[in-house]
């Protein structure tokens, strides 16, 4: 029988599983309401999908020391309703003839600015709603809510939208956020009043330019930072193509379009089982660097998807071997990441990092819109897979050095706990994206 955390972090699960739910039945809603409603075409599409990237990693750094002094519940209750509030106006608009392509533009900065302060919030509740022998539980939790959602929601709300229409989803998912923002209030309690230290340390742009001296300067980081920061752009540029190609010119329907996604995620249960025993059996550098290489060697597929049940079964199969790929390389290189992160450089070095692969990822995206508007969606997604295959060149062709006092031991509560924030990192992307 699985462990109690306590009515209180019940409330927050609840909370948690609710939006994860409504976030993957909203699976890629923006380009899907973008596309079916408004005939957009994929720069536009592309375009939309950069825009909360790009606000999210202008404003990571001041608002990260914004919520670090304020409660953080009422923060998570007034980004919740601040979501649903910016959702809700595109069925609203949407049912009264008056959406705009602009107005979708507003509202995924908006969504995206409001998911940045949440979660800067949300990791800080959950420490102090559980104790700390419990935060592997408590987050285990999350992890398989998640991977539950990413299966299931992507097939059901694109089946809504062929049922209802092209904003169903984006309906669904402003609900969630209210149900959400019901469950965290029903905790229960203020919580601490957050007090300033002497001197605190921030990651705000002097903590940041220490993070990216530090990458830069490490052998070790290096590779690894412009690999993961390449990979990810590509494949999440090729993403909103994707969509344009297989709605538009392919003529898929949106639920189709939906099982293509949702289906293929049972590769990342598969994958994250895997990764431990592999870890054991091979060590960590031959995990790293062959899940590392199989994972950029599946996205150019995409590029010979054609029209009926083959099709189908080509991106299905393709985003099954990616995801499974990327599910066992990301809590490796994750480990190795924190292993050679001295503690006080994890904060600053994590965010730059991090900002650096949303601004890549934005950049990237808004290109490969353009890119595909000049010559077609089919060529741009063929290009992003070529270039795919020339980063495991960046991986560590050697067996990684560790700095003093840091084992690579397998899976220990290190290694879980670099796994917890690896996968907090590829949620926040992911959603910054779908929405």
């Amino acid at each position: 029988m699985g462990r109690s955390l306590g009515r209180r972090f019940g409330w927050l699960w609840a909370a948690y599983a609710v939006s994860a739910f409504g976030t993957w039945l909203a699976f890629d809603a923006f380009a899907l309401v973008a596309i079916l409603a408004l005939d957009a075409g994929p720069a536009e599409v592309s375009v939309l999908a950069a825009a909360g990237l790009a606000v999210g990693a202008v404003v990571a750094v001041p608002l990260g020391p914004w919520v670090e002094f304020r409660r953080k519940r009422p923060v998570m209750i007034a980004m919740d309703l601040v979501r649903f509030a910016a959702l809700m106006s595109v069925p609203a608009t949407y049912l009264l003839g008056w959406l705009s392509f602009a107005q979708l533009l507003v509202v995924a900065v908006v969504v995206g600015a409001a998911d940045i302060a949440f979660t800067a919030a949300s990791g800080a509740c959950l420490k102090a709603l559980v104790r700390s022998e419990d935060l592997l539980v408590a987050n285990g939790r999350f992890e398989a809510t998640t991977w539950t959602a990413t299966a299931l929601g992507p097939p059901l709300g694109t089946a809504a939208i062929g049922l209802v229409g092209p904003v169903a989803s984006v309906a669904a998912n402003a609900v969630s956020f209210l149900l959400s923002a019901a469950g965290i209030g029903a905790i229960g309690g203020r919580g601490p009043h957050p007090t300033r230290a002497a001197a605190p340390a921030r990651p705000g742009a002097g903590g940041l330019l220490e993070g990216w001296r530090h990458i830069l300067a490490s052998p070790a980081l290096r590779p690894l930072f412009f690999n993961t920061v390449l990979v990810n752009g590509l494949i999440m540029a090729a993403s909103p193509l994707l969509a344009v190609l297989m709605l538009g010119e392919l003529g898929f329907a949106p639920w189709q379009y939906g099982l293509a996604f949702g289906v293929p995620c049972i590769g990342g249960l598969i994958g994250s089982r895997l990764a431990r025993p592999l870890l054991a059996r091979l060590g960590q550098h031959t995990v790293m660097l062959t899940a590392g290489t199989l994972r950029a060697c599946w996205p150019l597929g995409l590029a010979f998807v054609g029209p009926g049940p083959t099709g189908l079964f080509l991106v299905i199969a393709v985003e099954f071997g990616l995801i499974t790929c990327m599910s066992v390389f990301n809590p490796v290189f994750a480990t190795y990441r924190l292993q050679q992160l001295p503690p006080d450089r994890i904060v600053r070095t994590l965010t730059a990092w991090s900002i650096t692969s949303k601004t890549t990822i934005a950049a990237m995206t808004g290109a490969w819109g353009l890119l595909a508007h000049l010559t077609s969606p089919r060529t741009a997604i063929a290009i992003a897979g070529l270039l795919l295959l020339a980063t495991p060149l960046l991986l560590p062709r050697s067996s990684p050095m560790f700095p003093p006092g840091a084992a690579p031991s397998p899976m220990s509560g290190s290694a879980s706990r670099a796994h917890i924030l690896q996968t907090a990192e590829l949620h926040t992307l992911l959603r910054a994206d779908l929405q």
